[in-house]
């Protein structure tokens, strides 16, 4: 366990396959207690082991392509559509998986995720009554859903950073504040950018201003 420690998950995959004794400490949930994974891909393979020993996971996609999940759905051309509909569910789905296998999680890390919704991580933290770090970093789909769930069902937790999720808002950051005065919270960036919303949308809620404003 100790020199399986040393590799990275392909390598553990490898040396598995070379003996039935190689292949028993691989399958060790002891071998399997941290994940960390740099693009939605590596979900797929199988070159790990998902279950209770799991403590500490994170997902980090640092690329280009991060841009293109990005976009305002309103906004993507039929390329760009076309492009996320082939992975837009991996990491919803594998956080689905987690939170059936692995309730006793205490960190979790999400850096780009841009398809990831509020009801993964509300489900997350139903299931995962032991989660004590939330990192979610550039998730779009993140909004006031995902804080108004920690405040209700974030028992355990500790940290929560929502950084650059550009549709958290000021008034659900000081809810969080409000409720949950014991977690340290980040959102750089976040209440700062410009939330996502249709033109149409935009223009519809000038239009009641200005009369609320005339009243």
């Amino acid at each position: 366990l100790h020199l399986f420690s040393f590799l990275d998950k392909n390598s553990r995959k490898s040396l598995a396959k070379t003996c039935h004794q190689m292949l028993e400490v691989f399958q060790d949930p002891l071998l399997w207690s941290l994940l960390n994974f740099h693009s939605p891909g590596e979900l797929k393979k199988d070159n790990f082991l998902l279950g209770p020993a799991l403590k500490y996971l994170s997902i980090c996609w640092h690329s280009q392509r991060v841009k293109v999940c990005n976009i305002e759905d309103w906004m993507k051309n039929t390329f760009q559509k076309d492009f996320c509909y082939k992975h837009e569910n991996i990491v919803s789905d594998f956080l689905l998986e987690v939170c059936n296998r692995c309730p006793n999680l205490l960190s979790l890390t999400l850096s780009g995720c841009g398809h990831v919704t509020d009801n993964c991580i509300l489900l997350l933290l139903k299931n995962c009554p032991n989660l004590e770090t939330l990192k979610l970093e550039n998730c779009v789909r993140i909004t006031d859903l995902t804080l108004e769930a920690v405040t209700l069902h974030g028992r355990a937790l500790r940290t929560l950073h929502v950084d650059f999720c550009r549709n958290v808002t000021r008034a659900g950051l000081e809810r969080v504040r409000e409720k949950r005065p014991s977690v340290t919270l980040s959102a750089e960036r976040s209440a700062n950018m410009i939330p996502d919303s249709k033109p149409e949308k935009k223009f519809m809620l000038e239009k009641t201003s200005r009369k609320l404003v005339q009243l």
